[in-house]
Order: C-alpha cells, then sequence, then structure tokens
C-alpha cells in the first residue's frame, strides 16, 4: 500500500501514517500489505523509558569521542561513497547496489517533510574535519525520529558497533527533544537481519488493536505463531 506525499500537509499525513505503520520513501508513504502474511511488523522504541544495558554503555564511552552533527538533508560525494563502502560490505549484491550518485541524491534531497542528516565523524584534529564514519536520513515526525536509513564504516575494526551507537545516540536526541519515539522501520520475527532491533526496550509493536509493548515470551514463540504478534 502506497500513497503520494504532496502538498502543504505532506508532514502532518506523513506523522499520521507513520503512527499507523508507513514508512516514507523520498515522496512516497508505503506499508507492506501481503495476502496470508503478517510478518512484517512495525517497531518503535519508547525513548523516554529506554535504559541502555552495560553492552550498550560501554559502547556510548568507547565512542564518546565521535563528532555528531544534525544536517540539512543534502547528499555530499562522501556520505555516498561511505554508502557505497557499507553496501559492499554489508549488503553485497543487494537492491541497492547499482545506486549511482543521482539515485542517493534523490533519496537524501527528495523529502516533502521535515527530515535531516545526521553525520558522525572521527574528532576534528588542528581545526581540521575527522573523517566520516557514519550517517543516518532521519525524519522529524511530530512524536518522534523516524530512521529512514543509516550507514556507516562497517569494516572499520576500531570502530565495532557503529550501527547500534547511531540508534542509541537517536533514542537520546529524542529524549532530548520531547520527544516520545524512535521508529525502526519493519521488523520480522526469526529474521537474523532484524534481530538486532529488539535490544532496544521497551520497544513496540504494532497490531491491528494498536502498538503494545514487545515481550520476551513473543521472541520465543514458534514461527508459525508470528501472526499472534499481531
Amino acid at each position: 500500500m502506497f500513497t503520494e506525499l504532496t502538498g502543504p500537509h505532506a508532514g502532518e499525513l506523513n506523522d499520521a501514517l507513520g503512527r499507523i505503520g508507513f514508512r516514507r520513501s523520498q515522496g512516497v508513504a508505503y506499508r507492506p500489505s501481503c495476502a496470508g502474511c503478517t510478518a512484517c511488523v512495525s517497531v518503535r522504541i519508547v525513548a523516554g523509558e529506554f535504559v541502555p544495558n552495560a553492552t550498550q554503555r560501554k559502547l556510548l564511552r568507547r565512542h564518546g569521542d565521535i563528532e555528531i552533527t544534525a544536517c540539512k538533508a543534502w547528499a555530499t560525494d562522501e556520505q555516498f561513497q561511505l554508502l557505497r563502502r557499507y553496501l559492499g560490505t554489508r549488503h553485497p549484491g543487494g537492491g541497492m547496489a547499482g545506486m549511482d550518485e543521482d539515485d542517493y541524491a534523490d533519496m537524501i534531497e527528495h523529502s516533502p517533510v521535515n527530515s535531516l542528516i545526521v553525520e558522525y565523524r572521527e574528532p576534528s584534529v588542528d581545526g581540521v574535519q575527522g573523517k566520516l564514519i557514519g550517517a543516518c536520513l532521519t525524519d522529524r515526525q511530530a512524536d518522534g525520529l523516524s530512521m529512514v536509513y543509516s550507514f556507516f564504516a562497517a569494516d572499520d575494526a576500531n570502530r565495532p558497533g557503529l550501527g547500534t551507537f547511531i540508534i542509541l545516540d537517536h533514542i537520546l536526541r529524542a529524549r532530548d527533544a520531547g520527544l516520545p519515539y524512535v521508529y525502526l522501520g519493519y521488523w520480522v520475527k526469526g529474521s537474523p537481519r532484524m534481530e538486532y532491533k529488539t535490544r532496544y526496550r521497551p520497544l513496540e509493536v504494532l497490531g491491528p488493536a494498536g502498538w503494545r509493548r514487545l515481550t520476551d515470551a513473543d521472541l520465543v514463540m514458534q514461527s508459525e505463531g508470528v501472526a499472534a504478534l499481531v
């Protein structure tokens, strides 16, 4: 299911659709709707109640020197080269592998809503800006931050856990801004690539009855019980 986000109220429409499980891609809001399947479940972190665990606290300290800047959603060659590096490491042969500079610029800049790109850099030295090691295209919605797409130096052994650090930073940003949620997109139970989303608690999942808290019992249910999540 999808609809175009246009006109003077595109932001309000995106906010409303985000609360019922839609995601934004450029000027379109979409939601999976497959006959006989409800595996794709929208999830969001309750930012105000989130307490990092020991591993997450250690990661925040380890990367405490990273310089973070929230920028206008404008594509740069430095970002694009980092994206190519990320895709080659994490998603070789994936659907985005063929993106060129124009495709990337469209993804970043063609937004009818309040969007920004958060950059993560190595520390500056003698006034010279540090190397870009992470970035996240983010929408600021009325009730939270929606992480549209993040990428980072996944092959840098000196900076492990950058993806986790970017999510943790967004939780702190949402909390500081008084926004209750961080939207992580879709989660599929049993998918190894999406398992990381369940490490941020409280986590809410969306179903026909509305949003509810994910429990440990949800994670141990058999695959045929996926529908019970919603």
